[in-house]
């Protein structure tokens, strides 16, 4: 499963928005504004960087002694259209989310979401190896589906 970094990318913008910054700077000012309870990596930082350079909503800067990142016209664009979909401000739920990915609670659903994704992964090559079981399997997933959305409401 691919590991989604859109939170990051927009914590990015929102950094370079206020000011040009290295990989590194980035990351400090991204823990220091979770007051440490996010330490980025750089497996996580560079990657959304690269994403950001390819959709041009950052560029580089590297004649100087380190690659320093600044945000494109783009980058404030979409930005901009963040906001519109954001409700109050960026920092607060930045550190709001932060603080529940450090929670007992977020950690159990964590844990329980990936043992579920292990056992998804072992049921999907079963049904491969056998196809007879497929549309068991797909009624089980649309009941899940369908429990999950009752329990959201």
């Amino acid at each position: 499963m691919k590991k989604r970094r859109g939170f990051i990318k927009s914590a990015i913008l929102h950094l370079l928005k206020e000011e040009s910054m290295h990989g590194y700077q980035i990351m400090k000012e991204l823990e220091s504004r979770s007051d440490g309870l996010y330490s980025a990596s750089a497996g996580t930082i560079y990657p959304a960087l690269q994403e950001l350079l390819e959709k041009e909503l950052i560029n580089l800067e590297s004649g100087l002694e380190k690659k320093t990142y600044f945000i494109t016209e783009e980058g404030k664009e979409r930005l901009k259209e963040l906001r519109k979909r954001e409700e109050g401000d960026f920092w607060v739920s930045w550190k709001e989310r932060m603080i529940w990915r450090n929670s007992k609670e977020f950690v159990q659903l964590k844990t329980a979401v990936d043992q579920w994704e292990e056992e998804m992964h072992k049921a999907m090559k079963r049904v491969r190896s056998n196809p007879d079981i497929a549309a068991e399997m797909s009624a089980f997933l649309t009941e899940m589906t369908e429990r999950l959305k009752i329990a959201n409401r």
